[in-house]
């Protein structure tokens, strides 16, 4: 899993699918390589420095755990993911991937990430 940096990687992307959850939405493209690029938003809506980091560890932690088909994708985090736990975020990630039809594609790649924590 990489990251998105460009501008021109995010404006690509408002073309994709989208979809949103209580935390969070997504959006994503299908891309011809071979691994996942993953662009996390979290604006200054959701809290201070401290509190959008670590919403951003989690949703860089449940996404790694997860085994996606290759794909460009977008997590814009709202401010209702400032008090979510890991679980309630990684419930809303798996449903907005699911109603984005992600998870439809590649049933068998999208699995939940496990309860080790």
């Amino acid at each position: 899993m990489t990251s998105l940096k460009t501008d021109a990687a995010f404006r690509r992307l408002r073309k994709g699918r989208a979809a949103r959850a209580r935390t969070l939405s997504v959006r994503w493209l299908p891309t011809r390589g071979a691994q996942v690029r993953v662009g996390i938003v979290v604006s200054k809506k959701v809290g201070n420095a401290v509190v959008r980091n670590r919403v951003r560890r989690r949703l860089r932690e449940i996404l790694r755990r997860m085994h996606l088909p290759p794909c460009d994708l977008m997590v814009v985090a709202r401010p209702e993911a400032a008090a979510a736990d890991f679980h309630e975020l990684a419930r809303d990630l798996m449903r907005a991937l699911d109603k984005s039809g992600l998870l439809r594609h590649h049933p068998a790649k999208g699995r939940a990430p496990r309860r080790s924590m």
